[in-house]
């Protein structure tokens, strides 16, 4: 395989946003992009066709920039922490996404339906990949543990950088249908082509693929529960066009508003909030690398630069009221959401004595995006996740399908027939058995339980299976589980969730260990345990604590109890 010239990263970061006055502060244009749509959202016309969000909806604003009719702020706007800057147009954003989407079938050979798995940290290039795939037709995944994600989706090409380069080539030969490797970095590695020198030398001129609005997009792994990862199939209409179907329900952005997400990029929240959401508006995507999530780092950056919205996961509002907030002066900070687990009251109430903002939170899923938030305006109920977003029908059901009265405990359920909503999922891939146990009746079932008060107000308060959410990241206790059996020391393990007052919750697990395994120092094996889950899976699935024990709690069929065990944890026996 060829091997580009080295080029480093800042060769991406030459282009300067252009200065423009904006002529007219108007809260809708009426030459912007969501206006366009309003007569498909009042029902005056049909849902197009076709559509793609790269000409439909980017190119649009970039033309909408040249004529003048756009705040001077750039697109995206992309910091490193150590000094490093690079702000882009849509414009720029376009001109440089067409030529990665030539490099991407000129060069690596792609073509209209083919995968491509991405594993990128914070950085422009994930962005590029993101804006090049709609233009070149193919599709996106977002994962991070690097074989099944491979095997799983037949991925011809990966896309990362020299820091899991090596574990990806530990694996390639067990992936038949990987051709190219592409790898984001200063340095060169045998087999991999530079991504710089990929689309240095295109051109800019692509004509985007003509794709239909359920054409796919993006695919992302939703966490195992009971089994490995699913792939879920995400359209350009499920993330594409829905948010110009939605009234501007949730983030309720302008294009002077200036957005900042810290979620990863390997969960869907990151194309929600930092691509398909915000750019709809025309609104300006600010990005930080974040190697690390510290309070510093956080609380410096949203007083040094312009950011109106700030998005984020509980444990990071958690970790921020811990900080001394009179020390600080946010420069734009106006609005605030919390998503991905629930947030504590008393976390709210601090947030807003220490800076006079509320936080605002958001559920949904990754086969599903928003589907309940507190949107502005909305009165604020403590430990409440809001109300259904437009285009969804929620609903409390119990276990045949029946709509449950306010108040009353049940799962929470969105109703997918007769007409399944715009913004679902396609599918699990390759999996119908896993798709059509979704739906009971005419629900979706998301396999959360709660409530719903007489005002529509949803409240959240547990889940159906295992699923462990900590710090944001939705674990699998089967992966974890796996991991450890492979340890020779392990006999037998069950993993749950386990209280925590950072992140809400952390992974525990029970081991019960080998019968020819002896070790007097069992603080020591557990550190060996945790350093081999980090290394098996994801290091964020690690167990931050490890109880040894003689037998597990088991059912007559020898089904292990988890239940009893996450009771045990949570003081609830």
């Amino acid at each position: 395989m060829k091997l580009f010239k080295l080029q480093t990263l800042k060769s991406l970061w030459t282009l300067k946003p252009p200065h423009r006055t904006f002529h007219g502060h108007s809260r809708l244009l009426a030459s912007d992009v969501y206006s366009q749509y309003k007569s498909v959202r009042q029902g005056e016309q049909e849902i197009p066709k076709y559509f793609n969000f790269a000409s439909d909806v980017l190119d649009k604003w970039s033309e909408i920039e040249k004529a003048g009719k756009r705040p001077s702020n750039p697109a995206l706007w992309w910091v490193s922490g150590e000094g490093e800057e690079v702000k882009w147009s849509f414009e720029e954003l376009g001109f440089l996404s067409r030529k990665v989407a030539n490099g991407l079938t000129k060069v690596c050979g792609l073509q209209k339906g083919d995968r491509i798995l991405v594993i990128l940290p914070r950085i422009p290039e994930w962005w590029l990949v993101v804006v090049a795939c709609m233009r070149a037709g193919t599709s996106q995944l977002s994962a991070k543990d690097i074989l099944y994600r491979l095997q799983a989706s037949k991925a011809k090409c990966i896309i990362t950088d020299d820091t899991l380069a090596p574990a990806v080539d530990s694996v390639a030969s067990q992936c038949q249908s990987l051709k190219t490797k592409l790898m984001v970095s200063k340095g060169r590695r045998e087999g991999w082509l530079n991504f710089t020198h990929l689309y240095k030398h295109q051109s800019a001129d692509h004509s985007c693929v003509k794709t239909r609005i359920q054409d796919s997009v993006s695919f992302y792994f939703t966490s195992g529960t009971t089994g490995s990862p699913k792939m879920t199939e995400h359209s350009q209409g499920s993330l594409g066009f829905r948010p110009l179907l939605s009234e501007r329900y949730w983030l309720d952005l302008t294009p002077s508003d200036m957005i900042w997400s810290t979620a990863d990029t390997g969960w869907v929240l990151a194309s929600l909030t930092s691509v398909f959401d915000s750019w709809v508006f025309g609104s300006c995507i600010f990005i930080h690398k974040l190697p690390r999530i510290e309070s510093a780092t956080i609380l410096n950056t949203l007083c040094r630069f312009p950011i109106d919205v700030l998005v984020g996961a509980p444990t990071l509002f958690r970790m921020l009221v811990q900080s001394d907030l009179s020390n600080y002066k946010f420069m734009n900070l106006k609005h605030c959401m919390s998503g991905g687990e629930p947030l504590n009251p008393e976390v709210m109430e601090q947030w807003k004595s220490k800076t006079g903002l509320d936080i605002h939170e958001i559920y949904g899923q990754t086969e599903t995006g928003i589907i309940c938030c507190v949107s502005k305006g909305m009165k604020i109920k403590p430990g409440s996740m809001g109300k259904a977003v437009p285009l969804y029908d929620v609903q409390i059901i119990d276990k045949n399908a029946n709509i449950l009265p306010p108040g009353q405990q049940g799962e929470i359920a969105v109703r997918s027939k007769p007409v399944r909503p715009l913004g679902f999922f396609a599918g699990y891939v390759d999996n119908p058995k896993k798709t059509a146990e979704t739906e009971r009746g005419d629900f979706y079932v998301t396999g959360d339980r709660g409530t719903m008060d007489e005002d529509g107000y949803f409240q959240y308060i547990g889940r159906d299976d295992d699923i462990i959410i900590s710090s944001g990241y939705r674990i699998g206790p089967f992966e974890v589980e796996s991991a450890l059996i492979e340890h020779p020391a392990v006999a037998e393990t069950a993993v749950v969730s386990s209280p925590d007052p950072l992140r809400g919750e952390v992974v525990k697990a029970f081991v019960v260990l080998s019968p020819t395994f002896s070790s007097s120092d069992l603080e020591s094996l557990a550190c060996d345990l945790q350093e081999h889950v980090k290394k098996t899976t994801a290091p964020y699935k690690y167990p931050r604590k490890v109880e040894f024990v003689q037998e597990l709690p088991k059912t007559n069929t020898g089904k292990i109890k988890r239940h009893e065990l996450r009771n045990k944890e949570w003081g609830r026996m």
